[in-house]
């Protein structure tokens, strides 16, 4: 992504497990201007129905979904034209530094720690908006 683009404008989609993941994201992202939020339940759904959401700004994808590889999850989304450009950020609960040093290597563009501290995550969010990664 060449250009920053404001939480308002951002399409974000959340890759969360349970609906209540997915609802804590959501409010948090809607308080801070966002409006368009989806939501998959899977990595794989993502890159499935890639050609029929809109243009991604950014991914939250959470790495711990069960039955599901999220490294190799992230490689195919990386591979999909529309997917290709989308700053994705993966969301742990664990996020010590052998996690972090693996989802960096993986290619993710930052990483997020649940539960999410209400102070950081907005500019958290506005720097991956920017292009910027975001790293504990």
């Amino acid at each position: 992504m060449s250009q920053a683009v404001t939480p308002y404008d951002a399409h974000i989609l959340v890759v969360a497990g349970t609906v209540p993941d997915y609802v804590v994201l959501a409010r948090q992202l809607a308080f801070m201007g966002v409006i368009h939020c989806e939501w998959k339940t899977s990595g794989w759904q993502v890159v499935q129905f890639a050609d029929t959401l809109p243009r991604l700004h950014l991914i939250l994808m959470d790495i711990h979904l069960p039955y599901e590889d999220p490294f190799q999850t992230l490689a195919k989304m990386r591979q999909h034209p529309r997917l290709r450009d989308t700053r994705i950020a993966a969301i742990s609960t664990n996020g010590d530094r052998e996690e972090i040093a693996q989802v960096r290597a993986a290619g993710f563009d930052g990483l997020l720690r649940k539960p999410f501290d209400p102070d950081q995550f907005p500019e958290q969010i506005r720097r991956l908006l920017a292009g910027e990664a975001v790293w504990p």
